[in-house]
């Protein structure tokens, strides 16, 4: 019997998000097409990072200057070029409009090819606390394998 691998397991059909989309239509987009995540393209239309509702959550939140500048995002840059508020402290949120997905994405890529046994698959996936594994082929994204795809390997068939 052959091992379970990445192109038996993933979604083909991959969405992906803009890196200048506003975090509040990727709120909506996320709600809209029922998923948790999504692959992030740049400009150029390559894998540039992955977002998150858990993102969306974390910028939802109160964040001061210092908070953003810890992710070490270009979004404190250019809140910071906007001047100082009132009381010093510049608060953001999710509802401003100039939050954008590059601000809030994890830029760390991990990824697998199409031959992966799903053991290693489901080991990274544990070891760096993530839901979803990028499935790249010849420098190209072809697929994503999900935590919900693992979970699935473990339902009997009815």
């Amino acid at each position: 019997m052959r091992p379970i691998v990445a192109k038996d397991l993933m979604s083909s059909d991959v969405m992906t998000v803009r890196e200048d989309l506003p975090v509040r239509e990727l709120a909506s987009f996320f709600l809209d097409n029922e998923i948790t995540g999504a692959p992030v393209e740049g400009s150029e239309g390559t894998v540039v990072g992955v977002v998150s509702l858990v993102d969306v959550a974390r910028a939802d939140s109160e964040r001061t200057e210092r908070d953003w500048s810890a992710y070490g995002n270009d979004y404190y840059d250019r809140a910071r070029e906007a001047g100082p508020s009132e009381d010093g402290i510049r608060i953001f949120r999710m509802s401003d409009d100039r939050l954008r997905v590059r601000d809030i994405m994890n830029n760390q890529l991990l990824s697998v090819g199409l031959e992966a046994p799903v053991s290693k698959i489901a080991s990274l996936m544990l070891r760096n606390h993530i839901h979803r594994m990028l499935v790249i082929e010849d420098n190209e994204l072809v697929g994503v394998v999900s935590t919900t795809d693992l979970l699935g390997l473990l339902v009997e068939e009815d």
